[in-house]
């Protein structure tokens, strides 16, 4: 297929994007800076591989005029709308209105064009964090304006797309880790152990659904694949579902056998409990997980972190 990809800069988006490519799949990404060397950090590792493996094409933004003159001209197989708005994500300030004008800029003349050139499938990117996604605890509320942003986003999808006869696929998306990742949980873990230091887990109680990016990006590559043209569909796979103190304690015993250091940790008695203690995602697929080496995957998340740090 030819697809094109938005938010490949993004940790997961990188994955998917490479799991695509190295399927066979044709790959054009997009990104809104202007060239590659605008990009800093873990981001730019991720951009100047995704430079070999793909189409990459820079000074384009969902929905703007390069980006209607690029599917007006082309024809693609499989839209694939990763990209999202996340500055100030974690805050309760987080601009709702302003993130979803981003998410779906244009979308009507968009999936308008796409459709009339025979594109007849999109696949957009969810959150187990948005209200009544997964199952859990707290009658699944939205984690916060971020995870209300993006259920709003998939719902005007879901409605444009059915609106031009386009398949819609919702991929919804949960605690993902693993090379290239952001510094996050296991990042946080990987930083202190690597620095002969022992982390404390604040929050040790909440269970949640850590999955490696390696095994979901194989999900999306299948679930691109399988989307049936008309359909309506959504998945949302699942990964280690289980309390950060026990994720914290696999991801110990992998890693310090792997580059023989001591994996340590504590955990404290957990004293916030501001976010919902369970949230899972719920789908398995016995087909995409006996495609997916677990020992692999954390040989290189192990070397990952031996080449570049935390």
């Amino acid at each position: 297929m030819k697809i094109l990809f938005t938010g490949a800069s993004s940790f997961t988006g990188y994955w998917f994007a490479r799991t695509l490519s190295e399927a066979g799949h044709q790959i054009i990404c997009i990104f809104t800076a202007s060239s590659a060397n605008d990009y800093t950090d873990v981001r730019s590792l991720r951009v100047n591989q995704l430079l070999d493996i793909s189409d990459c094409r820079f000074g384009v933004a969902f929905g703007d005029e390069r980006f209607m003159e690029m599917i007006k001209t082309e024809r693609f197989d499989l839209l694939c709308h990763h990209a999202a708005c996340v500055k100030d994500y974690k805050e309760a300030s987080f601009d709702v209105a302003y993130a979803l004008q981003q998410n779906t800029n244009n979308v009507y003349h968009v999936l308008k064009t796409l459709a009339e050139n025979d594109c007849k499938k999109m696949i957009l990117t969810g959150s187990v964090f948005e209200g009544g996604e997964g199952k859990g605890s707290d009658n699944l509320p939205h984690f916060s304006p971020y995870g209300l942003s993006k259920a709003l986003t998939a719902q005007i999808f879901a409605y444009y797309a059915q609106q031009f006869g386009m398949a819609f696929g919702k991929f919804v998306i949960p605690n993902p880790f693993g090379p290239f990742e952001e510094k996050r949980f296991t990042a946080y873990l990987m930083r202190n152990w690597m620095q002969g230091a022992v982390p404390q887990i604040g929050t040790p109680d909440y269970v949640r659904d850590n999955i490696p990016v390696g095994l979901l990006a194989l999900y999306y590559k299948h679930f691109c694949e399988h989307l049936e043209p008309g359909s309506l569909k959504k998945i949302s796979p699942t990964g280690i579902a289980d309390s950060q103190g026990n994720f914290a304690a696999i991801v110990a015993n992998e890693v310090s056998q792997r580059l023989n250091i001591p994996c340590e940790f504590t955990c404290k008695i957990q004293s916030d409990f501001s976010e919902p203690m369970i949230r899972l995602n719920t789908d398995r697929m016995q087909e995409v997980e006996s495609q997916f080496d677990a020992s692999a995957f954390w040989d290189q998340f192990a070397a990952y972190y031996k080449q570049y740090g935390a």
